[in-house]
């Protein structure tokens, strides 16, 4: 069941881009969230996406908002490409594809891409935007026009 509009973000743990445990309720109740799910580490779409969510990061924050990216990819990998791009957010691990089950991100291109899909929620956890598109880039300022929404 996909999550919706209006749903709340459901509790979860995942393992961060240090192998350090993430819970979600350390930020939901907390400050608005943004979540982004993305296929793969250092491929085109999503080293563009990922750079552009750093390039905007102090936006979010000055917002009160925390940006987290997760895929598929392990501990690992996503050590290795936050520091290789410099990415001051959160990236969790997903290999078991349980975070892609619980929030209900399909696969693109006939099941052959891991979904790329971003979910914003409010300090409460309650979902303002589900956006899914293979459009990289278009992803951020969408999440930032939600996320500014919020503060009024």
């Amino acid at each position: 069941m996909a999550l919706a509009l209006g749903d709340k973000i459901p509790d979860f743990i995942a393992k961060d881009s240090t192998g350090n445990d993430f819970n979600s309720s350390s930020v939901i109740g907390k400050k608005p969230v943004v979540f982004y799910f993305y296929p793969k580490d250092n491929t085109p779409g999503c080293t563009a996406q990922a750079c552009s969510f750093r390039d905007q990061y102090e936006d979010f924050k000055d917002l009160g908002a925390e940006v987290i990216g997760i895929s598929s990819d392990s501990v690992q990998s996503h050590e290795k490409f936050a520091k290789r791009y410099k990415l001051p957010f959160l990236l969790l691990s997903d290999n078991d594809k349980k975070l892609r089950k619980l929030f209900g991100v399909k696969t693109n291109l006939f099941g052959l891409l891991p979904g790329r899909v971003t979910y914003v929620a409010d300090k409460n956890g309650v979902i303002h935007l589900i956006f899914d598109s293979l459009v990289a880039t278009n992803h951020i300022p969408r999440a930032l026009k939600i996320i500014k929404k919020m503060e009024l």
